[in-house]
């Protein structure tokens, strides 16, 4: 995934999901649109001053941004979640 390129917002709806995550600050199965797949603790969200959207995580001790267009699935692995694995592919917005 290149650094340049455009940023696709996603479904206003899907922010809810990872809000919750960070609030209760879940350990997400995270599986990328480039098929790589992690285990990770959601901490919070962000936004730059370009208006592209980022989730904070916490990866083996270390913190990593992901951007959110490049999300293709969480699955929410914390006992009691509320709720169990959201589809980000369906939510892209591209401009035709």
């Amino acid at each position: 995934m290149k650094a340049t390129e455009k940023y696709y917002p996603i479904d206003c709806d899907l922010h809810d999901y990872l809000e919750i995550a960070c609030l209760y600050h879940y350990w997400l199965r995270i599986e990328l649109t480039d098929s790589r797949c992690f285990d990770a603790k959601a901490l919070t969200t962000c936004t730059t001053t370009d208006k592209e959207e980022f989730l904070l995580v916490e990866h083996d001790e270390d913190q990593q941004t992901i951007r959110l267009d490049h999300l293709s699935t969480i699955t929410a692995l914390t006992p009691g979640a509320l709720f169990s694995t959201v589809s980000f592919q369906r939510a892209i917005k591209k401009e035709l």
